[in-house]
């Protein structure tokens, strides 16, 4: 947890042009004040589709303001949680002395795919960060991790 007391979660994917701006996007809205997230690409793209942006709209979720980006490791420094989205382990992101959680979701690359893949993969992405967040907040409140 970071010196303000908040925990900081961080999304990558390789371009951060879809699926780590979908969690971003869908953590901004189910997160409190005690939560920071941000997001990143192993290879940043340096734009969010506007696919990405409009099946996001579909679910009330505004990403038309997020920008891409590239990973830095001053990113996962700041991190408390570190999720890849279907680009590579965390563990190989994350130098051995991080001490946060770790997570690998197995999610598919929807760019340039059919719209009803980019529905399903929005639709994982969000059950995981609600679970991800809820599980999170459960931990800071002293909550034991199952």
């Amino acid at each position: 947890m970071s010196a303000s007391g908040k925990i900081r979660i961080l999304f990558v994917c390789v371009g951060n042009a879809c699926r780590s701006q979908m969690a971003e996007g869908f953590a901004m809205v189910h997160i409190d004040e005690g939560f920071e997230v941000r997001s990143a690409g192993t290879q940043a793209m340096g734009y969010v589709t506007g696919e990405t942006v409009e099946i996001m709209q579909e679910a009330g979720v505004d990403i038309s303001g997020q920008r891409s980006k590239q990973l830095k490791d001053e990113m996962v420094e700041w991190a408390d949680a570190v999720v890849t989205l279907g680009c590579c382990c965390a563990d190989r992101l994350c130098p051995v002395s991080f001490k946060g959680r770790k997570e690998d979701w197995p999610i598919e690359d929807p760019i340039g795919r059919p719209v009803e893949v980019l529905r399903r993969v929005r639709d994982d992405i969000e059950r995981r960060v609600v679970k991800l967040i809820t599980e999170l907040s459960a931990e800071k409140d002293g909550a034991p991790r199952h």
